[in-house]
């Protein structure tokens, strides 16, 4: 996992906070990080997840992707431009089994940096059949 400084004075920052709130299911981190507005687009699968992100907070919260200690997230891409950013991370061991590559559009907003979309793609794993 990567590692940033507390707190959401960078855009970086915030991502860590999405990063360390989802592994650990920690709803207050997840929405220190993100816009109340904010939403999330993808699929696992091939279901679509297209929701407010206190959908996805909810769902994290009831299962945290940090299942069995292979949970892990790492910083691949920054984009920075004045008070807007773009943040892409790489994500393995969700739920044990799945990966991801996520796209956080960020906005600087009273001083402070807040997630307003997460867009993401499965590259890896599959969920158990149920």
């Amino acid at each position: 996992m990567s590692t940033v400084a507390a707190g959401n004075e960078t855009a970086v920052g915030t991502v860590q906070l999405y990063i360390d709130g989802v592994g650990a299911g920690d709803a207050a981190k997840l929405e220190q990080a993100f816009h109340p507005d904010a939403r999330m687009y993808g699929a696992v699968d091939g279901q679509r997840y297209d929701v407010p992100i206190s959908e996805m907070i909810t769902m994290i919260a009831a299962q945290p992707a940090d299942t069995d200690g292979s949970f892990g997230a790492s910083v691949v891409n920054v984009t920075e431009e004045g008070d807007a950013a773009v943040v892409t991370i790489e994500e393995h061991g969700f739920w044990g089994v799945l990966s991801f590559v996520d796209y956080f559009s960020l906005a600087r907003i009273d001083g402070s940096w807040k997630i307003v979309n997460k867009t993401f793609a499965q590259t890896g794993g599959s969920l158990p059949a149920s």
